[in-house]
């Protein structure tokens, strides 16, 4: 492998591209999954009979909503309801309706990795919930927690949806959850989505349908490469495959190469080779139970107000404070 380059690594994406793919064992993030394309393909695989998540957490805020707006209240001076990972913001919608029904004073600020999605959602909730106040950004979870710390002057309602959290595991995501809690007052909310241990084979048949719409999104990784890098992956020498690990409730997905091979990157000047049955991690959803939520809660400094769960008892959201 040809490790060195004289390439600039001039962005974050071409910096973690090669970081990753010269590592052993190799490994890139899922968060490079997420352009046009791949959030169309999120879109899909959330309308997929097997992805339970959607629905589940969907269920929660409509049976729940009266009493989640409670908990975040109608305070003077208004309050501002941020929403990382905010995506389509399908399940969040059915919150802001009742808070515009309500006339509460409040500005919706929805923050996502991908510039597709915000443009996307802004434009529909314009139409769709003219009365709601959008200040839509762009940006990362660990970016964005600098731009909380200051917001000071308002009463924040943070939300966390889709388990997004579980794309971490438990050492980063008490980090995460820890410089969350640095960022809010006393009287601030924060409000986390945690899918739920349960039948494993549950679990798996969430991330691998039959129709392979999660294998394209998976494999949307190396598009993305491909076009943006210049890169020469066959996406048909690689598959998608999908681990869950019961007693850590971490479920894995991985690219496997199918053959030996050479692939090379063009703009990072750089020749990768796989040996057959070779794997790129690609991503981690974390499964959680009360305990492991109460766990990863203490060690960040917050404590669980409540939590609402949906009627199978496949997912839960959890409200917290600063502890």
């Amino acid at each position: 492998m040809n490790i060195k380059t004289t390439i600039a690594l001039d962005t974050t994406f071409k910096k973690e591209v090669f970081e990753g793919l010269t590592a052993y064992p190799k490994y890139l993030s899922s968060k490079y999954i997420y352009d046009k394309k791949g959030d169309k393909l999120f879109q899909d695989i959330m309308a997929l009979p097997e992805y339970y998540l959607t629905n589940c957490e969907f269920e929660i805020l409509s049976i729940h909503t009266k009493e989640i707006a409670a908990h975040f209240g109608n305070v003077k001076g208004g309050y501002d309801l941020i929403e990382l990972g905010a995506g389509d913001a399908k399940k969040t919608k059915v919150l802001l309706k009742l808070l515009s029904e309500t006339e509460t004073d409040f500005i919706y600020k929805p923050i996502d990795i991908s510039q597709n999605a915000i443009d996307s959602l802004s434009k529909k909730l314009s139409k769709e919930l003219p009365k709601v106040n959008v200040e839509a950004e762009k940006g990362e979870y660990f970016e964005v927690l600098e731009r909380l710390k200051t917001f000071k002057s308002r009463k924040k309602a943070i939300m966390i949806l889709g388990s997004n959290i579980g794309n971490l595991l438990h050492p980063r995501a008490i980090d995460f959850l820890t410089k969350l809690k640095e960022t809010m007052n006393s009287n601030d909310m924060l409000f986390i989505g945690f899918d739920q241990k349960k039948n494993p084979q549950t679990i798996l048949n969430a991330y691998n349908d039959e129709t392979g719409v999660t294998e394209a999104f998976n494999k949307n990784l190396l598009t993305r490469i491909n076009t943006e890098m210049a890169a020469n992956f066959n996406l048909k020498n690689f598959k998608h495959w999908e681990v869950y690990d019961p007693e850590t409730g971490t479920a894995k997905s991985f690219l496997v190469a199918t053959k030996a091979q050479k692939v090379h990157i063009n703009a990072l000047d750089l020749e990768i080779n796989f040996d057959q049955w070779e794997t790129i991690h690609t991503e981690i959803s974390q499964k959680y139970d009360d305990k492991t939520v109460a766990w990863l809660a203490g060690e960040a400094g917050l404590e669980i107000i409540t939590d609402f769960t949906d009627s199978k008892a496949y997912y839960k959201n959890y409200l917290f404070k600063k502890k």
